[in-house]
């Protein structure tokens, strides 16, 4: 059984002049599969896209709606537009190491304050909104500001070796690095280190992060899990708490119900650039491509449809699960799927464990992509 969806239902005529009722001809061509696919992506294609994602290329400071009972995400908004405001001189390498912290000779040129900001909130408050803002509003050409998430900082260091990645970014204006993963002691270590070398270079840096395993209570934040782990640079990192509910839910139904593996199937054939997968042969796919490559994995792709959503079976899983879900949804591709609703993915073990705000993130996002899924369904 290949890992594309194996039966054929026997409505599907792959004919170009099959017609089903309300819809145009269905393709001769079958769906794509995600499981038919093994990217492999270079070094200088990992530097490039360190931009915000595509969910986010027309997000700005403006388009950022506050909660009006949320006083907090207001501020927030005027502190990072000012934040990026002084970030328009001239990029600082050679220059005295302290001279950007408000010393030195050039001390009255310089912004005040630390030239780091921590988004520190939950997840769905518009975090990532935030910092693609925040990237975006920064006077300088898009050649000097990256923008990415902790994995793939680690990843381009994997790829490119740490001192090159230190000489890649060092003549960077703003790195921007969303959901610090303060998991994981030893890529902790490994990226503190590396936004030290690009301190020391004139690098502003900005960051949203996750919170440590057996510290993940409801309605609490991870500012000081945040600046401990990153010890000595935790003066440069002004923490900006953002309060909210999660916006993808406010005033929305939760995951909505899975469609039938008729009309799951269906919709693939009828629309151009879909893919079609089972859920758990993709599963085990996801296992023998790098997490890194999961963007490239999507290039392309238009609508994902899967059927047979069942509960993940194991952690491992599911965390190779949550970093597809970013992909698609930084890449705004709705999913279609039959089988198990997308709150019903993660066991209850995982939902109270250390990993337990990954998944509900990833619950949300998926959730926000089915919902985008309705418009192209074909009953």
């Amino acid at each position: 059984m290949t890992c594309s969806v194996a039966r054929r239902l026997e409505w599907v005529t792959v004919s170009s002049t099959t017609t089903a009722a309300g819809i145009g001809p269905i393709p001769e061509a079958a769906p794509l599969s995600l499981c038919a696919r093994e990217p492999h992506v270079p070094a200088d294609r990992l530097v490039a896209e360190m931009v915000p994602p595509p969910r986010f290329d027309s997000v700005r400071f403006a388009t950022y709606i506050p909660d009006p009972n949320q006083p907090s995400q207001t501020e927030a908004v005027g502190v990072l537009e000012g934040f990026a405001g002084g970030l328009g001189g001239a990029h600082a390498v050679g220059a005295p190491k302290r001279r950007l912290f408000g010393f030195g000779k050039a001390a009255k040129k310089s912004p005040a304050g630390p030239r780091g900001v921590y988004l520190d909130g939950g997840y769905g408050v518009g975090k990532t909104h935030l910092l693609a803002s925040l990237w975006h509003a920064t006077p300088a050409e898009p050649s000097l500001k990256a923008f990415g998430t902790f994995v793939e900082l680690t990843n381009l260091v994997g790829a490119l070796g740490f001192q090159k990645t230190v000489q890649t970014l060092s003549g960077h204006r703003l790195l921007c690095i969303d959901e610090f993963e303060l998991d994981d002691p030893g890529d902790t270590v490994l990226v503190s280190t590396l936004l030290g070398k690009l301190v020391d270079a004139g690098v502003a840096l900005a960051a949203t992060s996750n919170t440590l395993p057996g510290k993940l209570g409801e309605g609490r934040f991870a500012a000081a899990d945040f600046l401990r782990e990153i010890q000595g640079l935790s003066a440069h990192f002004r923490p900006l708490r953002i309060d909210g509910e999660d916006y993808r839910h406010r005033g929305l139904p939760e995951a909505p119900a899975p469609f039938s593996d008729e009309q799951v199937t269906k919709t693939a054939y009828a629309t151009d650039g879909a893919s079609l997968d089972d859920f758990p042969h993709l599963l085990d796919h996801l296992a023998r491509v790098h997490p890194s490559r999961y963007g490239a994995l999507t290039d392309g792709v238009r609508a994902v449809c899967l059927t047979d959503v069942q509960p993940v079976p194991d952690q491992s899983t599911a965390l190779r699960l949550v970093v597809l879900a970013d992909r698609l949804y930084d890449r705004e591709v709705p999913v279609l799927a039959s089988g198990k609703p997308f709150d019903q993915l993660f066991s209850e073990e995982m939902l109270n464990g250390g990993y337990r705000k990954k998944y509900f993130r990833a619950i949300s996002r998926l959730t926000a992509l089915a919902r985008d899924a309705k418009d192209i369904v074909h009953d």
